[in-house]
């Protein structure tokens, strides 16, 4: 996973559980203190997983609060499904080895599930040609050809001016007409991953759930499960 923050998940989750128990133990007058930490004691597997359930609660309602920004598409840049029942978001920077590992991935997600939706957004954190490359993509999904343009430039090496060129070239794009919304979208995405605690690329939002850097397409698909319910 590239890395551009680190997150303050871990520390912020351990206060809050710390705050819960404290408080349910005065609750009660004090006395299920040493019951609790006799269990922990006895089971200390059980933290972890209090502390992620928690997690994804805190993330759930983060999710709610920001849906439109993270599902609706930016133009043409979707794929799979329209009217999936379930939205991958992909959030991506074209110089993030593990956002071009995960290409084949998302592809083989698409093809086994014909119900996802994938939507990608551009984070462009790790170099300014990570920003030429963002602003061109948008270029693209206005102008209809995401999907050429996305897989173009992943195809053509290293982030440079000539790679965003030749991808343009490929995908039949003029990458000079970047619409006039173009930076607002990109602010927008900046500000909800720092909300959601992002700490690189890819980052993922499936459902309520998020999920950070290279996942393989068991995880994807178990999240897609989850989000359905199933």
């Amino acid at each position: 996973m590239s890395r551009w923050r680190l997150p303050a998940a871990a520390l912020a989750g351990g206060i809050i559980g710390a705050g819960a128990m404290w408080s349910l133990d005065q609750a009660r007058g004090g006395a299920v203190g040493p019951q609790v930490r006799d269990y922990l004691l006895a089971h200390p597997e059980v933290i972890p997983e209090a502390m992620t359930r928690l997690q994804d609660r805190e993330n759930a309602k983060l999710v709610a609060q920001h849906r439109e920004a993270i599902v609706k598409p930016y133009a043409s840049a979707w794929a799979g499904n329209p009217r999936g029942d379930v939205t991958v978001v992909e959030y991506l920077d074209y110089n993030c080895g593990y956002c071009r590992a995960a290409l084949p991935v998302v592809a083989q997600l698409i093809a086994r599930d014909p119900q996802v939706r994938v939507v990608y957004r551009e984070l462009p954190v790790l170099a300014e040609s990570s920003r030429a490359a963002a602003r061109a993509s948008l270029a693209a999904a206005a102008q209809g050809k995401h999907a050429r343009f996305h897989e173009a430039l992943y195809a053509g090496g290293p982030v440079t001016s000539a790679s965003i060129a030749a991808a343009s070239r490929a995908a039949g794009i003029d990458p000079a007409r970047v619409p006039a919304n173009a930076q607002a979208e990109l602010d927008r995405n900046l500000e909800v991953a720092r909300t959601l605690g992002f700490s690189g690329t890819p980052s993922w939002v499936i459902g309520d759930r998020i999920l950070s850097g290279a996942q393989p397409l068991e995880a994807l698909e178990a999240a897609v499960k989850a989000a359905r319910g199933d």
